[in-house]
């Protein structure tokens, strides 16, 4: 199993189309045998689960996610827990031990950038509702 975590300074990044670095667990037997910090190298979101496919990355914790990263998630079939917060070392820990809380629904529907834009449309983060979850 092949872990990836938006990270920042130890902790969880909230926004996964933002993030500038995962931490990537490698674990065998529900313990974790290897673990580095990558640079994305500023991939934005449509980038990103490509970026992780290429690292052979099969599961995601990370906080706020949008529509559009969700899919690309779901058709490169890597697993994702969302609106996980907090230490990324014990939600990997938690993840591993069946005790992870995230939240199967979670949406980020605040992104800076015009609607229309390239990879994005209204119907995929509901205009005007703008908050993560």
């Amino acid at each position: 199993m092949k872990i990836a975590v938006t990270y920042e300074n130890g902790q969880i990044f909230q926004h996964f189309g933002h993030t500038e670095q995962f931490k990537l667990y490698e674990a065998v037997d529900g313990k974790i045998t290897h673990a580095k910090v990558v640079d994305t190298n500023g991939s934005g979101h449509g980038a990103l689960a490509g970026f992780l496919m290429q690292n052979g990355v099969d599961t995601l914790i990370c906080g706020g996610i949008g529509g559009g990263a969700q899919a690309a998630l779901a058709e490169a079939g890597i697993k994702l827990y969302g609106g996980v917060s907090g230490d990324a070392d014990a939600a990997v820990s938690a993840l591993l031990n069946g005790n992870l809380g995230y939240d199967p629904n979670v949406h980020c529907d605040h992104h800076d950038h015009e609607h229309g834009e390239a990879g994005h449309s209204c119907g995929d983060h509901g205009c005007g509702k703008h908050s993560c979850h």
